[in-house]
Parts: structure tokens; C-alpha cells; sequence
């Protein structure tokens, strides 16, 4: 299961603070794949796989899955191949709030490796 509610309000001791939760692993690295320009389910896919040495795979329920709740989301938007002679394939690439929300992960991660380096 996802965890997609992305920014939480937390109030500590009368002090508002965002706190930005994780994405799951399957959504950062859908976002990660976009992150280098539009692409397919299925190409997202592969690239993980690649990017990952084949620790990580998405399967197919999973991509379409969050591909539909990103899109719901604002973080993704479809669009079309314009190459000519093949059938239009869908397309997936990141929105300005994608890749706000890739951004605070990768650093939201950064900061948690560099305070595992302080110890």
C-alpha cells in the first residue's frame, strides 16, 4: 500500500510544522523515471528495473495503479507520442507538483542519510 498524503500539518507544542511523509518505493521511482522526460507504463517499468540492478520491479497492477493516483493528484499528466507511424501511445510525464513532490523526497532522504553519517 502507498502513503501518499504529502505534506502533513503537524501542531507540536503549539508550533505548526509541515512534515513531509515518504512516498512509497514504487512512486519515488515512478517520479525518478519521469523525472527524465515523458515516458510508458511500461518503460517506467524498465527503467526501474534498470536503475535498481533488479532490486526493484514494478509490476503492472502496481504502475497503473499509482499512475491513476498521481494523476488524480496533479503530480502526472498524460500525453501522446507524436511519432509518426506508430499508434499513439499514452505518455506519462511529471507536472510542476511532481516534481515538487520528487524533490522534497530526494531531499527528505539526503537529510536522513546525512544524519545517519553524523553518528
Amino acid at each position: 500500500m502507498a502513503i501518499v498524503s504529502y505534506p502533513k500539518t503537524v501542531i507540536k507544542e503549539g508550533i505548526i510544522i509541515k512534515k513531509s511523509e515518504p512516498i512509497s518505493e514504487s512512486y519515488f521511482y515512478i517520479l525518478l523515471c519521469l523525472s527524465k522526460g515523458p515516458t510508458h507504463g511500461y518503460g517506467i517499468m524498465q527503467m526501474t528495473k534498470q536503475l535498481t540492478g533488479g532490486e526493484v520491479t514494478i509490476g503492472s497492477g502496481t504502475m497503473y495503479g499509482a499512475t491513476d493516483n498521481m494523476l488524480t493528484k496533479g503530480w502526472i499528466e498524460e500525453t501522446f507520442s507524436e511519432e509518426t507511424g506508430v499508434e499513439k501511445k499514452r505518455l506519462y510525464r511529471l507536472t510542476a507538483k511532481g516534481f515538487d513532490v520528487l524533490d522534497k523526497e530526494i531531499r527528505r532522504l539526503k537529510r536522513m542519510i546525512a544524519n545517519t553519517e553524523e553518528l
